[in-house]
């Protein structure tokens, strides 16, 4: 019988696959959260692993299939996928990767067990094939080694060319750091962190460090700190100011805790608006957690708000998007997204900001953000919407710089209203 952690595991991708839940939703579902640490653990690791080295995995796999992976019964492909991940990245002993593929595939698609023994065995024998030279075929390379779709690759190869394409791909690879900032309600909260075993580095943006050492997430629980990527606390330092502030897209609610955490004075107050009622009970849960008393949870659609004009003294629209800055993080966008999905975004982005902008007092700011790579969503919404609404574009500070033009996965931009 195959372990509890390979059977949820291979549940967990075929549920992303079909949608709609995001990866990030559904680990933090209840049947994941039941497992026990180690295999929780464990579970992460092969779903997280199988997702972000899906290219190199397909790449190893097709060479011993007799039809195209496209025609591999899907839930096979999945625990061909899982098998292989482990005989090739995991420290599994082949043996035991290729028995327990073989007893998932009897519990899920019994007459494929044999394929999947043959093919996994085969697999462990003679290991994978080389990827494509990437100086002589750049975009070979992407599409296997690189663990890009196609379309990512061959639109990140003609516009960055193949040496940053290659090098963008190559950082999307890699795990992301766990970065964090601490909850300044809490003293001693450096001090808690320290031990529990995880070494804090304190980085170049205030406020935020780098766990070098130890599991920060336990902590991130209890309300010590908030695992959070040092742009998206860039972001939230942008937006944030006196007064009553809006936060537009409010949920998961990292940024809405770091404004509302820099100006607590009377009267300072961020409105977070959440269209979602089931991801405005968990940012609820997550506001009282913190201890943020300054944040108002409402719910509302950035598209059609409904509050009264000149409401607010700064506004933060961190827009829906593709994701694509955040591949790293989020390895299963990378095959969820699609090609189409970016003029449609940008349609959807810019009719938020036209829905918002009447909520801005005249001389307020606004913060447009997305953890978009691509200039659709980022420069080319900004541009059009500062030449139909007459706003001002402001440079950015030496410390948000990497922001103006989503090099480092995120973009954002500061707007006046004159």
């Amino acid at each position: 019988m195959a372990s509890a952690a390979r059977k949820l595991a291979l549940r967990v991708l075929r549920d992303v696959e079909r949608g709609p839940d995001t990866l990030g939703d559904r680990l933090a579902s209840d049947d994941v959260a039941r497992l026990d640490p180690r295999d929780r653990a464990f579970l992460h690791e092969l779903v997280l692993g199988t997702l972000r080295l899906r290219g190199p995995i397909d790449h190893a796999l097709q060479p011993l299939l007799d039809r195209p992976l496209a025609r591999v019964d899907r839930e096979l492909l999945g625990v061909l996928r899982l098998g292989a991940h482990q005989i090739l990245h995991l420290r599994v002993p082949a043996r035991a990767a290729v028995a327990e593929a073989v007893d998932l595939a009897r519990e899920t698609r019994p007459r494929g067990a044999g394929f999947v023994n043959a093919v996994l065995r085969r697999l462990a024998s003679v290991g994978a094939p080389a990827p494509p030279d990437p100086a002589s075929d750049p975009l070979g390379w992407l599409g296997s080694a690189g663990s890009l779709p196609d379309w990512i690759a061959r639109r990140w190869l003609a516009r960055l060319g193949p040496e940053a394409a290659i090098a963008r791909a190559r950082a999307a690879l890699a795990a992301p750091p766990s970065t964090f900032r601490l909850n300044p309600q809490l003293p001693d909260a450096l001090q808690r962190v320290k031990q529990a075993g995880v070494e804090p580095e304190a980085l170049e943006l205030p406020g935020a460090y780098v766990a070098r050492a130890g599991r920060p997430s336990d902590l991130h629980a209890e309300g010590v700190l908030y695992l959070q990527d040092e742009n998206a606390q860039a972001i939230a330092r942008l937006a944030a100011g006196r007064g009553v502030t809006l936060d537009a897209c409010a949920a998961p609610g990292g940024k809405t805790l770091l404004m509302a955490d820099l100006h607590r004075d009377a009267g300072d107050r961020v409105v977070a608006a959440e269209a979602s009622g089931r991801r405005r009970e968990t940012l609820a849960r997550l506001v009282a957690r913190w201890g943020a008393p300054n944040v108002e949870l409402v719910g509302a659609d950035a598209a059609r708000p409904a509050f009264r004009p000149g409401a607010f003294d700064q506004l933060l629209l961190d827009a829906p998007c593709s994701g694509l800055g955040t591949l790293s993080r989020h390895p299963d966008l990378r095959w969820r997204a699609r090609e189409d999905d970016l003029p449609r975004q940008a349609e959807r982005q810019g009719r938020m900001l036209r829905a918002l902008l009447p909520l801005l007092r005249t001389g307020g700011r606004l913060v447009y953000a997305t953890c978009s790579t691509e200039p659709e969503e980022n420069e080319g919404v900004v541009s059009a919407f500062v030449a139909e609404c007459g706003l001002r574009l402001e440079p950015l500070p030496d410390w948000a710089e990497a922001l103006s033009t989503a090099r480092s996965g995120f973009f954002a931009a500061v707007l006046r209203r004159p």
